[in-house]
């Protein structure tokens, strides 16, 4: 049986329809290095400092055709995809691409959840690499969904994945914020879907050094700022931004915090 951990994000994908344009993008924005994936070209591997987090690859044709914009694809792990999807389907959510073998790698599904924001499922093929500690530098620190129906999807993923509700705060006229995790431990926030924005969406968060300084290199590299650099409860940092592409992503740094 696979050791992949319920309810933990494994990895981040953007499907873009400029792959070398979002390499030379993201490298220089979050530092991460590009490197194919073995034998495969058409497929590149964000590589942190500490290993692998995510990958790039070319939108496909159907997504293309059927109008879909570039976007980033989040990952739920799961000890066994096709048990969690036959679960997500009795929770209303829906399968978009069903399951798939990756050779050596793991295996995938694509899903919506009953109000349509796309995520996968993941199960590795071998031991786990999550970082359930802190992220670091590279890593993916936090998760936000913007949806229709946040006591819907807290529900739907709680009962899913086994995520629950950590703390919330009221963000005034745009609704209230509410944090999930596991085990007590913050993992990202579901909040009422700004009206502009079309579809419910998940938005990954990288952690960077300094925020200003990497929403400056984004903007020089071409990318538009949704949201400027602006502290959250607590004291960090964060930016939203899209890229070249126009794929909505997050950077997140850590406020300093005071010595043992």
């Amino acid at each position: 049986m696979s050791k992949t951990p319920l309810g933990r994000f494994v990895w981040h994908e953007v499907m873009t329809t400029d792959v070398e344009g979002a390499k030379k993008f993201y490298t220089e924005v979050v530092g991460w290095k590009a490197e194919p994936w073995g034998t495969d070209g058409s497929y590149t591997i964000w590589m942190s400092p500490t290993g692998p987090v995510g990958g790039c690859m070319a939108l496909p044709a159907e997504l293309a055709a059927g109008g879909s914009p570039p976007f980033w694809l989040t990952y739920i792990g799961t000890p066994n995809v096709d048990d969690t999807i036959a679960r997500a389907k009795q929770l209303g959510g829906a399968v978009v691409k069903g399951p798939t073998d990756l050779p050596g790698a793991g295996r995938f599904a694509v899903m919506h959840d009953p109000v349509g924001a796309v995520f996968c499922l993941y199960t590795a093929a071998g031991p786990d690499q999550t970082n359930t500690g802190e992220a670091r530098l590279g890593e993916f620190s936090w998760h936000d969904l913007g949806t229709t129906s946040v006591d819907g999807a807290l529900a739907f993923y709680g009962s899913l994945v086994g995520w629950e509700s950590v703390g919330e705060f009221d963000m005034g006229p745009d609704g209230l914020y509410r944090m999930f995790g596991l085990g007590g431990i913050p993992m990202g926030g579901v909040f009422p879907k700004p009206p502009h924005v079309p579809a419910p969406y998940w938005l990954p968060y990288a952690k960077v050094a300094d925020v200003d300084l990497a929403a400056a290199k984004a903007v020089k590299a071409g990318g538009a700022l949704v949201a400027p650099p602006m502290e959250v409860p607590g004291g960090d940092r964060i930016t939203i931004i899209t890229d070249p592409q126009g794929a909505m992503f997050a950077l997140h740094a850590a406020a300093a915090r005071p010595a043992a």
